[in-house]
């Protein structure tokens, strides 16, 4: 078989589609994708979730009311209207993204399946999974993506569950959710289910939900999801048992029972494994010969993106530590810049020196740079002392306003250079708090001219980071 050759070959249209732009069309370029065009972020992800976020954290709304000395109730959460309405904005826009790539792009040809079957050599499928093809390039880029991470125990007990590509096309709302998991996606699944009337059960192996953040708001967020949701910490489970029963309207699902090391069980009748993400390096073939390393689960790739094997990149999720939509589209732009470049000496190295996050959970936490156990390390070894302050969101006046009683800001700094060193918030609205503090660690604005260069609108929730900047005590 002859194959085609191209210019360039991209596997994995989440950001991998954005990479093209006017300086891309005077090459002949193949675009593979095996699962649904517009990767994970549009169609199983980021924007999705959110969508589910929004209405459930307005029911958290209103149950938070009585302590303003307003009653307010939900009457009715109208599930299938609720999914509809997200997927009906959705799978048009996945659809509309692969037709113009199809029908408008006469430089790009689409394919399904791509894995290497030699160095810039692939075997791929077309978009029916049915023929197949052999295709080389000049240059490759790997943007693969990441899929749902799935324990042992769960495939080998051989129960049926959800993961985050399907329980948002849930026919109804549980009535008892069992999460296994304790992270970024099983909390803010808890949030958007809780919130459509669920009972809610969260499971995992560490002592705290969301244990990758700083310990204190790791602790403080457990202490608050305790009192909304059953949750079940410290130790592992020994066992995943179902069996089909049937609801009183007669129609039947899968009761799931987990077993858990003290011989405790819980029960319900949906469950969700959100345990992390996988990225997709097995299922790329690399070790037919594409002279592409991996480690730890990853592509490996230089300060420029560049894999081990030479005209191959990579980014996002199947090469980067962060698996963080903007984060890939970062790293995509400078791949993007680096593919056009006109030598090595021109390359842009991948953008990771400030890295902000979001969990869109209830309450809502934020963070960015190190915790305050990193940066006490950090001064432990470079010879500089730390600051930090905690200041509470109800003790400014807006804070009075939503007799708010849990919010926080967290903030940690050089003490001798005034450098923010990292901020962690939870709380209301705390992916929006927490950007004026990303613009100053990402432009080198010291604590004191943050504080005190500029305005801060009275009486806005905005006064709870201009508190804690003073606070910090730096001068």
């Amino acid at each position: 078989m002859t194959a085609a050759h191209y210019d360039l070959v991209v596997i994995g249209t989440g950001s991998g589609n954005s990479l093209f732009d006017e300086r891309f069309d005077n090459l002949k370029i193949a675009l593979c994708e095996d699962k649904i065009f517009g990767g994970t972020c549009l169609n199983v992800g980021c924007i999705p979730t959110k969508m589910f976020v929004y209405p459930a954290d307005r029911i958290h709304d209103l149950e938070d009311l009585d302590r303003l000395g307003v009653n307010a109730q939900v009457n009715e959460v109208r599930w299938t209207e609720i999914v509809d309405r997200v997927w009906n904005r959705i799978d048009p826009i996945a659809a509309g993204g692969e037709r113009y790539r199809v029908e408008d792009c006469s430089n790009i040809d689409v394919y399904g399946h791509a894995e290497f079957i030699g160095k810039k050599r692939f075997q791929v499928t077309d978009r029916n999974g049915t023929d197949t093809h052999e295709i080389t390039a000049d240059r490759v880029v790997l943007a693969a993506g990441s899929r749902a991470a799935v324990p042992g125990l769960v495939t080998e007990s051989g129960v049926q569950y959800y993961t985050n590509e399907d329980i948002m096309r849930i026919d109804r709302v549980p009535e008892h959710l069992v999460i296994l998991g304790s992270g970024y996606i099983a909390t803010e699944f808890a949030n958007v289910f809780s919130g459509m009337g669920a009972q809610v059960t969260l499971i995992g192996r560490s002592q705290v939900l969301l244990k990758h953040l700083d310990h204190e708001i790791a602790e403080l967020f457990t202490k608050i999801a305790r009192k909304k949701w059953d949750v079940r910490l410290g130790q592992g489970t020994t066992a995943i048992d179902q069996i089909e029963k049937q609801r009183e309207d007669g129609s039947s699902y899968l009761e799931t029972t987990v077993t858990f090391e003290d011989g405790s069980t819980v029960t319900g009748d949906a469950f969700l494994v959100a345990t992390g993400r996988t990225p997709n390096v097995d299922r790329l073939g690399l070790e037919n010969g594409s002279g592409v390393t991996v480690d730890k689960g990853r592509v490996v790739v230089d300060e420029f993106g560049r894999t081990t094997a030479p005209d191959v990149w990579a980014f996002g999720d199947i090469s980067s530590p962060y698996q963080l939509k903007h984060v890939a589209n970062a790293e995509m732009r400078a791949v993007q810049h680096n593919l056009m470049a006109d030598s090595p000496a021109d390359y842009q190295e991948m953008p990771h020196q400030v890295v902000p996050a979001a969990i869109f959970t209830n309450p809502q936490i934020a963070n960015v740079g190190l915790t305050e156990e990193e940066a006490r390390a950090k001064g432990d070894s470079e010879g500089f002392s730390v600051t930090v302050k905690v200041q509470k969101y109800g003790d400014v006046a807006y804070g009075w306003a939503m007799e708010d009683k849990h919010g926080i800001i967290k903030l940690i700094a050089n003490a001798a250079t005034g450098e923010l060193l990292g901020a962690h918030l939870l709380g209301h609205e705390a992916s929006l708090l927490i950007q004026p503090i990303i613009q100053a660690m990402s432009f080198d604005l010291k604590v004191p001219d943050m504080a005190r260069g500029q305005y801060w609108i009275h009486p806005a929730l905005t006064e709870v980071v201009e508190n804690a900047l003073l606070g910090l005590g730096i001068q």
